[in-house]
């Protein structure tokens, strides 16, 4: 049997046009830029308003990945949208199918938070290999402004809203060269988007949850303990099963949570700085787009260049992480 392989062939990313700077921030909450950015690194994030939608910025950072790749949305086999804020709790993945006029791929969402992509990366590379599908879109997307708490100073600074989608597409060579996925859930108290019932009596003795979901909450410690210690243990792993050593990667690409966790990870790696892919200072962490964004960005600016090799990792609520070692193009 022929081994088919995977090549990340376009790229594309969208933002609000509205953004908040830490000096606005000021207004809301008591803080300050200089406490902002010196324990986060971000500056500023982008909003989205109450009339824009998910599927519309995912739709339009799609429209620029299919472009990059060369092919049509007809040509797509299947929309892969990662995100954990979707427009319609039943998903948003068939929206943007719609939009696209993708009428033969089958659309589905998936969520695995600021993981999401990654896993998404992995879970879009099995079609490929096993000969179902051609040409998969992933898609990193999320407006988590709906659910911040903007009084709650600790993780409003935090978050921003984005999309940033790829084209995967069957290749003679394959340029996924490894991977690693875990989950913990003894963790999932750490990082929250809960959902709160209230007891609702129908008739009696029937009775019925109804409620809403709540802001996020985090226990930012621990988030940043878990992420120091496992993220770098689990690119180790995923190197180790691409066969590759520190010294062959070219691009260390991580969720953009904040810039500490950023410079502890590639210090405890040997990553030198120049090879660490930021700009969580323009974007904040904007969860499942937050790789795509970054990488779409790099590329466009062509500091990557076919067959660099990325080590892309993200880490996050659920408790989730993951690595995925990939060389970008054909």
């Amino acid at each position: 049997m022929k081994t088919i392989g995977i090549a990340i062939t376009g790229s594309g990313s969208a933002l609000p046009a509205t953004f908040l700077d830490n000096q606005g921030l000021t207004e809301l909450v008591e803080t300050s830029d200089e406490w902002i950015s010196t324990r986060t690194g971000i500056r500023q994030r982008h909003l989205a308003k109450a009339g824009e939608s998910l599927a519309e910025l995912a739709t339009a950072a799609s429209s620029q990945a299919i472009a990059m790749a060369g092919i049509t949305p007809q040509q797509l086999d299947l929309i892969l949208l990662a995100t954990s804020t979707p427009d319609d709790l039943f998903g948003s993945a068939c929206q943007i199918q719609a939009k696209l006029g993708a009428t033969r791929a089958v659309a589905f969402d998936m969520t695995a938070a600021c993981s999401g992509f990654v896993f998404g990366l992995v879970t879009a590379a099995q079609f490929i290999r096993t000969g179902v599908y051609q040409n998969v879109l992933l898609i990193g997307a999320d407006i988590l402004s709906r659910w911040v708490d903007w009084q709650d100073r600790r993780t409003c600074v935090l978050f921003g809203d984005g999309a940033g989608a790829v084209v995967l597409q069957a290749n003679q060579s394959d340029r996924l060269l490894g991977f690693e996925l875990r989950s913990d859930g003894t963790q999932n108290d750490c990082l929250n988007l809960p959902y709160t019932p209230e007891s609702t009596e129908l008739i009696p003795g029937v009775s019925v949850g109804k409620g809403n979901f709540q802001p996020i909450t985090m226990n930012g410690k621990e988030v940043y303990r878990f992420a120091v210690q496992q993220v770098p243990e689990i690119i180790d792993k995923a190197l180790f099963r691409a066969n590759l050593s520190v010294e062959q990667v070219d691009w260390l690409l991580l969720h953009q949570a904040n810039q500490r966790i950023l410079d502890a990870v590639a210090q405890r790696l040997n990553i030198p700085e120049h090879k660490v892919i930021s700009n969580l200072a323009y974007y904040g962490n904007t969860s499942a787009a937050s790789i795509p964004l970054a990488l779409d960005e790099v590329v466009r600016q062509g500091k990557i260049k076919v067959d660099d090799i990325i080590v892309a990792s993200g880490f996050g609520a659920g408790l989730t992480w993951g690595a995925a070692i990939f060389q970008w193009g054909k």
